[in-house]
């Protein structure tokens, strides 16, 4: 319980989280907020690190000098594609390895469900590695899937690099324009919750749908 307070506090008050880790460490500010956007794109085991207000707050910091918006854009950039693409290649290695499984693969493998998948991502895999970007869980899971599917990497590279790219850009530079504002900076929890609320919405109507559907 200890653990998910301080874990409600540092996303409900991640501007002086990160306000303090400027303070702190200087130029390292960007390796940070690197390794946390790679972590939480590239790593399937680390969906829960703040990703979304991260880069709202970020945005919001450099308005204030702490950081170079172009430099912050950059970094941020690479780590998210970065990140994307390792959950890919990771993806792709486990589904090679099932494949070669052959005869022997375990109960819980189903071929069918597998070609299912690879054709699915194959017709709608540009649409949904772009819009994953904005949906926290799918952000982290959605790359892995694609590589497990087996999706065209060159098709996976494109739409998952412009997603990037919208996600990067519009976050930081909306911290960046408004985070500063009264009515914002006086109210950031607010907004944050506001932006981790809109983030996880599609999550919470798709379950619904299917709960009301049975």
């Amino acid at each position: 319980m200890e653990l998910l307070a301080q874990f409600i506090d540092i996303i409900l008050h991640l501007d002086k989280h990160l306000a303090v880790l400027v303070a702190d460490y200087g130029v390292w500010i960007y390796a940070i907020l690197f390794l946390i956007v790679f972590c939480e794109t590239g790593l399937v085991v680390t969906p829960f690190l703040p990703g979304d207000s991260l880069l709202f707050v970020a945005g919001t910091l450099a308005a204030t000098g702490g950081m170079d918006i172009a430099t912050l854009i950059a970094v941020l950039l690479a780590a998210a594609v970065i990140g994307d693409n390792t959950n890919y290649w990771i993806g792709r290695w486990v589904g090679k390895r099932v494949l070669h499984w052959g005869e022997g693969a375990p109960r819980f493998f189903n071929r069918a469900a597998y070609d299912k998948a690879h054709g699915f991502y194959e017709q709608w895999g540009g649409l949904t590695m772009t819009l994953a970007r904005f949906i926290p869980l799918v952000r982290t899971f959605a790359p892995f899937v694609a590589g497990v599917a087996r999706m065209t990497y060159p098709r996976y590279f494109v739409f998952d690099f412009i997603g990037g790219v919208i996600w990067v850009f519009s976050l930081c530079l909306a911290g960046y324009w408004f985070g500063n504002l009264p009515v914002v900076k006086n109210n950031l929890s607010f907004v944050i919750l506001g932006i981790v609320g809109l983030s996880v919405m599609p999550i919470v109507i798709g379950w619904l749908r299917q709960r009301f559907s049975r």
